[in-house]
């Protein structure tokens, strides 16, 4: 991968990440709420893919696991609409 687009990546999901968190400290949006948990899919997966591609493996075990956390906590907020 070209140097300049992994750190825009690895820049662009982290910041996604951690603005998420930031609002959710500042009670600006609930834990649970899609602004806080789509944020957090988003730049987790780009992440762990970015750590993949660079067998950083740590990385891909921390941002894999975020991404599935969040991402299920999406699909069990959707189920409960229902």
């Amino acid at each position: 991968m070209d140097p300049l687009v992994d750190q825009v990546v690895q820049v662009t999901g982290a910041l996604l990440i951690l603005g998420a968190f930031v609002l959710a400290q500042l009670r600006v949006v609930e834990q649970y709420a899609y602004s806080y948990l789509v944020p957090n899919v988003v730049g987790s997966a780009a992440l762990c893919m970015d750590a993949l591609l660079t067998a950083q493996w740590g990385f891909v075990l921390l941002e894999g696991v975020w991404a599935l956390v969040s991402a299920g906590s999406i699909v069990l907020r959707l189920a409960r609409r229902r």
